[in-house]
């Protein structure tokens, strides 16, 4: 990783601190972004009822859910973990689950509170998505069934609304009588 780090420096325009007499490079000035790595934390495939599940018409209902797990590494480094499950129904029986952990560690410096909040909570899923969408998509067809194109999600969209509901929820938290 350190090599990645010396392309990232020598990839940066030059500066006048880079110049400085004591030899060493200036810190790198304002906020920094960057991907180091996208990995298949977990995956998962079930199908209870295979092979008679094959036997009938294939009208299932399907159920999709998704969340997202933010984990400190170091400092300025973190694991956002996002997780797709897909189950398809038929009538109340399953015709499959499929769920995968998707993983990225991403490197965030000198963003603020709220700014880090939004690009761990957004910005990281946004660019985990794909490859979550892929990975599910590969198990599903694996396990002989035809694929299931997952629409793309808009997670500025989800944080925006996950946001308004935190001061709703505060509040209706503050209305309500403690326990006895």
């Amino acid at each position: 990783m350190a090599e990645n780090n010396e392309n990232q420096t020598t990839n940066q325009a030059p500066t006048p601190e880079a110049g400085a007499s004591n030899g060493q490079a200036a810190a790198p000035q304002g906020p920094a972004f960057a991907l180091q790595r996208i990995y298949v934390k977990d995956s998962s495939f079930e199908s209870p009822r295979s092979p008679a599940v094959f036997q009938g018409q294939w009208s299932p209902k399907i159920s999709f859910n998704l969340g997202t797990k933010t984990a400190r590494i170091s400092d300025d480094v973190f694991e956002v973990v996002l997780t797709i499950t897909v189950e398809a129904k038929i009538e109340e029986n399953a015709a499959f689950l499929a769920e995968v952990h998707q993983a990225g560690v991403f490197t965030c410096a000198g963003l603020n509170d709220p700014d880090l909040e939004q690009v761990l909570s957004a910005v990281c899923p946004t660019i985990l998505f794909p490859y979550a969408r892929e990975a599910v998509d590969a198990l599903i067809v694996k396990g002989s069934f035809p694929p299931v194109n997952l629409q793309p999600v808009n997670f500025d969209a989800l944080y925006a609304q996950s946001k308004q509901r935190q001061p709703a929820a505060a509040a209706a938290g503050a209305e309500q009588p403690a326990a006895e």
